[in-house]
């Protein structure tokens, strides 16, 4: 099944990938990490904008940058204990995510650091029928809106942090498709009810 958005830049989306980190949850200052569960504080409106995307019968799917696994600071199943636990979070609203990717190196050292490929070659492998012309990427940092635009995705910014922005995040909303400021008016547009790109 897949959601008509006919209205937004003439696109089919089949297919959400979500930043997680400032977009799903409270994000750390620049330079800080969220490292286990207690770290993990959901942003308001999130577990109710991914039930709209289940609902809408899209995938959803998170990708993610966790650098501080190649710094020490945690480890991968560190990450899916966290994981793990947003899908309890999820389940008493009737949602859930369909797959989670993370990169756990350093820079240069991959090809699955966004905004590299990689994430989003390990998703087509698992979802043959993912297709970048019919998926979205909403993040908050400029990793995020050059991954999308370079596999050819809607790209969507979201400028709700601003205290917890990378330095170059006042630059992705200018190159991003749409901008908002929360995952659930982000979900809320795309799900076809308001199609403009409002003002940062």
């Amino acid at each position: 099944m897949t959601y008509d958005t006919n209205n937004i830049f003439g696109r089919v989306l089949e297919t959400v990938f979500l930043d997680r980190d400032g977009v799903l949850n409270e994000k750390k200052p620049e330079g800080c990490y969220v490292a286990s569960r207690a770290d993990f504080h959901v942003l308001p409106g999130v577990p109710e904008a991914i039930r709209s995307l289940n609902r809408a019968g899209l995938r959803v799917i998170v990708v993610s940058n966790q650098r501080g696994i190649a710094r020490g600071l945690y480890t991968a199943a560190d990450v899916e204990m966290i994981h793990s636990g947003f899908q309890e979070t999820l389940k008493p609203y009737g949602a859930h995510i369909d797959r989670f990717y993370f990169c756990p190196h350093e820079k240069q050292e991959c090809n699955c650091r966004k905004p590299l490929p990689g994430q989003f070659e390990l998703a087509v492998m698992e979802f043959p029928g993912i297709s970048a012309k019919a998926s979205a990427i909403i993040g908050d940092s400029f990793s995020d809106i050059e991954f999308g635009r370079r596999l050819g995705m809607l790209t969507v910014f979201l400028d709700s942090h601003a205290e917890s922005q990378t330095r170059d995040g006042e630059f992705a909303g200018d190159l991003a498709d749409l901008c908002f400021h929360s995952l659930a008016e982000a979900v809320q547009h795309l799900l076809g009810e308001r199609a403009t790109k409002p003002m940062m």
